[in-house]
């Protein structure tokens, strides 16, 4: 059987075969891509994080929870003025908040921050002892003096 002929008789059931694995193929690749702009999307939408609703509003996120999305997303559109808006209504994130503080940070640097306050209470902690520690190496200070260009 040569080529032309077997192309005659089975070309359009190959044809098909492979434009069928192609459609699966580019299926895949797009469901893949839009669960890959979902999960940045989710990390993406915390709260203080400015966003687009289908709506076309602009607000910033004031509650969201990433994990249950059945439940409303409290959106602020203005100062004091808070709507619920359900968790699929957002669009898309226009400013992402950069540095985004977890609740367990907070916490830690509350922590930090309480050790701090009684360090000065006890008086462990001074800012005269600061001040003794730039003036003990005055020649390191003049130093940096030399170094620096004058305003």
């Amino acid at each position: 059987m040569d080529f032309a002929n077997f192309f005659a008789n089975y070309g359009l059931i190959f044809l098909l075969l492979i434009l069928l694995v192609f459609m699966f193929w580019s299926s895949r690749r797009r469901m893949q891509k839009a669960k890959a702009e979902q999960e940045q999307k989710s990390r993406q939408t915390v709260p203080g994080a400015e966003v687009l609703l289908q709506g076309g509003l602009y607000g910033t996120i004031v509650a969201y929870d990433g994990e249950n999305l059945d439940q409303p997303a409290l959106v602020e559109i203005a100062p004091g003025v808070q709507i619920k808006v359900h968790s699929q209504a957002i669009l898309r994130v226009v400013d992402p908040v950069e540095g985004a503080v977890s609740e367990d940070e907070f916490l830690e640097a509350e922590a930090s921050e309480a050790e701090y306050a009684s360090g000065v209470l006890d008086g462990d902690i001074t800012s005269i002892s600061d001040d003794h520690k730039f003036s003990a190496h005055p020649d390191e200070n003049d130093a940096d003096k030399k170094n620096k260009p004058e305003a």
